[in-house]
Formats: C-alpha cells, structure tokens, sequence
C-alpha cells in the first residue's frame, strides 16, 4: 500500500469562467502541470484524491453540479471528495481516506484560502507534506507569494517546490 497521497483541491470551472466572480484567469499552463504531476503520481502509484467545493447556499456557484476543469485527468479510480466548508477535512472522508498515508503531495486552485486550511489541518495531523508551487493559483502573484511565505515561516518543516524540481 502506498504512504504518499497527491491531493487536487478545487480545479473546479467556477475559478475558469470568465464571467464567474471567481475568475483566476487563464489556467491553461496550469492544467498542463498539473496533468504532468497527476501522470508522474499515477506511475508512482500515489494515491490520488480530488477534492470538490460545493456551496449548497450559493445560486450561481459551486452548486450541487459544479463541474472539474474538463482538461483534468481525473480517472474513474481516482477518490472524488466533496467539501463545504473551507477545510477539506471538515465533515468530509478525506480523514478516513488518508488513513496509512504519510507523505501528502498538494496543488489547487486559491492558494490562500482553502488549501492553505488543508495545508494546516494536514500539518496538525502530522502528514509530511510537499507543496507543488507552480501548480497552484490564488487571485494575484502576490497573495500566493504570500501565502507560501507566510506557511513556510510558522510551518518550517512543509517544503514548497516546483514541478521540475519534485518530478526529477
């Protein structure tokens, strides 16, 4: 059974629409590393879990159809978890699903706002975790610089890495 686990959280069609007050703008390089990380995963045999935001409340976002960005490699064996709540391990399975798990892999879309509450809710369970830099987005280079900056400096043991750099 495998130790490391890669987690996708929120690559979601809310944050590519351009229409949607969500918008991050084009992630097409985005999509493409994240892909490459999914396939460098799958060879590994990590296991593989998305994480879906759902806002049951909200009319015109993250409804209860909310859609995958459908460039993403997401495979019938991959774990679809849905969230709603910020943390995704907040009322979820995701706990359960990473039980024997002790590496996590993470990348997703909004930098500083649910990932960076995975980021410390998986660092308060212990998880050693590897953060892919260049396949994650929040709303401006600074916010996500930022957000990097400020989990490595109260969070030294988590490493923020590149694709190029993890994948050789």
């Amino acid at each position: 059974m495998t130790e490391t686990a890669l987690v996708l959280i929120d690559y979601q069609t809310e944050w590519t629409n351009p229409e949607s007050e969500n918008y991050v703008g084009d992630v097409q390089e985005l999509i493409g590393k994240v892909n490459y990380l999914v396939d460098h995963a799958r060879t590994r045999e990590y296991k593989i879990i998305y994480i879906k935001h759902r806002e049951p409340d909200w009319s015109e976002y993250f409804w209860s159809d909310t859609k995958f960005i459908p460039e993403l490699k997401v495979d019938d064996t991959d774990t679809i978890i849905t969230k709603n709540k910020i943390s995704p391990f907040y009322t979820t399975s995701l706990e359960a699903e990473l039980v024997g798990i002790k590496q996590v892999i993470v990348c997703w879309i909004l930098t500083n706002l649910c990932v960076r509450s995975f980021i410390q809710d998986a660092y308060d369970r212990d998880f050693k975790i590897t953060v892919i830099k260049d396949c994650c987005i929040a709303h401006t280079e600074e916010i996500q610089e930022f957000t990097f900056y400020d989990l490595a400096q109260t969070r030294e043991e988590i490493e923020f890495i590149n694709l190029k750099e993890f994948v050789e």
